[in-house]
């Protein structure tokens, strides 16, 4: 079985994100997305409402599982029997950076390999910064997430 790893902080998760799964829908078994804890980051939805919002989003789709873990991804892929990493790109600074990070997983675990999928151009300029900060100061951000996002935190 072909089971892949999608990682991420998925604060929130969006169209694009939403994209990428169902794109690896068509390459994997199985997806997970997986649901880091990036301690350099503070979320803006906790890590459980996320996992709740992407269940929802994924209901009908018994292919996809999420789950939320702590440590090292590479590490995780190894517990959940993950030998692929599935990973977006929107553009060269991402794949840069994603590259870095496939090389050091890698290292970790010899036996992951991370699959790169280029965004779709219609979704290639979204990303979870922009999104929180639209709706932090009470944008719409409807067209973005696949889900209703709740109230804006008060400052």
């Amino acid at each position: 079985m072909r089971i892949a790893l999608f990682p991420g902080s998925f604060d929130p998760f969006t169209n694009g994100h939403l994209d990428v799964v169902r794109r690896g829908t068509e390459l994997f078994d199985h997806i997970i997305v997986a649901i880091g804890n990036n301690s350099s980051k503070t979320r803006y939805l906790s890590v459980e409402h996320t996992v709740d919002i992407i269940n929802e989003v994924f209901r009908d789709e018994p292919r996809v599982s999420v789950q939320a873990y702590k440590g090292l991804t590479a590490d995780f892929a190894r517990e959940t029997g993950a030998r692929f990493l599935l990973r977006g790109l929107r553009n060269t600074t991402d794949f840069e950076y994603e590259n870095t990070i496939a090389q050091a997983n890698r290292h970790v675990n010899p036996e992951l390999e991370t699959v790169f999928l280029i965004t779709s151009p219609a979704l290639a300029a979204i990303s979870s910064t922009i999104i929180r900060e639209i709706h932090r100061f009470g944008g719409n951000v409807d067209d973005f997430v696949p889900f209703q996002m709740p109230p804006a935190p008060q400052p």
